[in-house]
């Protein structure tokens, strides 16, 4: 064999080349074509739907106009505001005879409170009484309330009377034995060029002279809490009644969704809780510092509502709503993002995005000077949901929601 005869031997064979498709071929063209269908399809689907929702949603009015909050990163959940459920030994009382208790207050043993559908109500040994209403019916619908009326802070006199603020009507004082109403405050009366549209508590002297109460808003009513906490709308007010000149008078402006108050037990100043920042402001009414504000307690774990005494000389403070840490926060997520909150409530109605909102209540007892005592959690509202105010009376509290149908009722010893 010679040399040319060796190297086409060792030549390695050429491919050969397939000229008829093959099936395996096929099979995979096949899917090829089937894929680029479907993505064609698929997006030619998402953008008929995208561009009409989009254009639907830029077109949409929007009922808020959102204001850019600045919220510092919410405190650790740790030390003595580690989560629990302490809340869940809660009892329910008289559930499904009442709806909304937000504020309760007590002479004696009686227990007296204003419910959603605009009735003030006394439970004296276990029975449910109406003993006034400050509106009228009909009561049953979001429609309603302005008519209806909505009690909500409610405090007891030096005579045994009580004081109750009415979202929609004012200041009021009732006899609980009469059930006789008398007017102290009107909504329909501006103070200093401002509409009263959501009064909210209120706090009284011992010796019932002076009555400081909040004005959560001038442009959105109680009905529309949420969008007043959305928009971040600072026009909340502290005000000051005097039972004995008539005369009422403006102590702060410029809050934001202004809830709960109470006189310190000095009574040399009045706490503020404001909503929207998760904080409490202080706001003095006598002594050197008379007219002067600061912070009392700022950048809450959670939404403050109302504000009541405690018995060791601190403050209860109710929450229905948490700033988790760790854990996600929608309200610190959506507080400087205001194009989500317009898109959101431009699709959504107030009491859908309620439903999404967890129900994880929380209530604090606070120091003289407003240092976190202690903590009680109910981190799914199992026991108790929405709760809007904690009352001290006989070794409990007695828990106010603003919107579930019972009372909670919580024994101190057993926390």
């Amino acid at each position: 064999m010679n040399e040319a005869e060796g190297l086409r031997q060792r030549r390695p064979l050429r491919p050969q080349v397939i000229t008829e498709d093959s099936p395996a071929q096929e099979a995979k063209e096949g899917s090829t074509y089937s894929s680029k269908v479907f993505r064609v399809t698929f997006l030619t689907l998402a953008v008929s739907v995208a561009v009409p929702l989009l254009g639907v949603t830029v077109l949409l009015d929007c009922p808020i106009d959102p204001q850019p909050i600045s919220l510092k990163e919410p405190p650790l959940l740790t030390g003595v505001l580690e989560p629990n459920t302490k809340l869940r030994k809660a009892e329910r009382l008289w559930e499904n005879q009442l709806v909304g208790p937000e504020s309760i207050v007590n002479i004696g043993d009686v227990l007296f409170t204003g419910t959603a559908d605009g009735k003030i109500i006394k439970i004296e040994d276990g029975e449910i009484q109406t003993i006034a209403r400050i509106g009228h019916g009909p009561c049953g619908g979001r429609g309603d309330e302005p008519t209806c009326g909505r009690p909500l802070g409610m405090r007891v006199g030096p005579n045994n009377t009580l004081f109750v603020a009415d979202a929609y009507y004012g200041l009021y004082e009732v006899d609980p034995d009469t059930g006789e109403t008398k007017m102290l405050v009107s909504t329909k009366t501006p103070i200093e060029g401002q509409k009263l549209s959501f009064v909210n508590d209120l706090t009284v002297t011992r010796d019932g002279r002076k009555i400081y109460f909040t004005d959560s808003s001038s442009k959105w009513q109680r009905r529309d809490y949420l969008f007043l906490l959305m928009e971040g709308t600072d026009d909340g007010r502290l005000l000051e009644y005097d039972t004995v000149t008539k005369e009422v008078k403006v102590l702060m402006v410029g809050l934001r969704f202004p809830n709960g108050v109470q006189l310190s037990p000095a009574e040399d100043f009045v706490l503020v809780q404001e909503t929207t920042m998760a904080r409490i402001r202080r706001y003095y009414v006598s002594g050197l510092m008379k007219g002067g504000a600061d912070m009392f307690v700022e950048n809450m774990p959670g939404l403050p509502d109302n504000i009541r005494l405690s018995s060791s000389g601190g403050y209860w403070v109710a929450m229905a709503a948490v700033r988790p840490n760790p854990g996600f926060s929608w309200l610190d997520f959506l507080s400087e993002k205001t194009w989500i909150k317009r898109m959101i409530f431009k699709l959504l109605s107030q009491e859908t995005v309620t439903k999404f909102v967890p129900k994880y209540s929380l209530v604090v007892e606070l120091s003289e000077t407003g240092s976190y005592k202690r903590s009680f959690h109910d981190p799914t509202g199992v026991a108790v949901a929405y709760v809007s105010e904690a009352h001290e009376h006989n070794g409990h509290l007695y828990l106010g929601s603003f919107r579930s149908p019972y009372i909670g009722r919580l024994d101190l010893q057993h926390v």
